[in-house]
């Protein structure tokens, strides 16, 4: 873990470069996703994400698992499966 962990703009731009890639949850379960300016739509739900509350999880990676930020955003599952995959995570924490 390095001492400096990128911004949520950085990360925001990393998630927005793999746009329809695939992703997978703690349990298992692969989706992908869109963004559209602050918002993440996941592909196995019909709501949607905002920057902030990944902001908010970025702000307490690494963390366990989804149960960890559960009462504090929403799509939790989605939210801990991108931030940390290797391809978004790139080491920075």
């Amino acid at each position: 873990m390095t001492e400096s962990r990128p911004s949520i703009n950085e990360v925001w731009l990393r998630l927005k470069s793999l746009e329809g890639q695939e992703f997978e949850t703690k349990t298992g379960k692969h989706f992908t996703f869109t963004i559209s300016g602050d918002v993440f739509r996941p592909s196995r739900t019909k709501y949607n994400i905002s920057k902030e509350d990944f902001a908010q999880a970025l702000a307490r990676a690494p963390f366990d698992g989804p149960g960890v930020v559960n009462r504090l955003v929403r799509g939790p599952a989605y939210i801990w499966a991108t931030l940390h995959d290797r391809r978004v995570r790139r080491n920075d924490w």
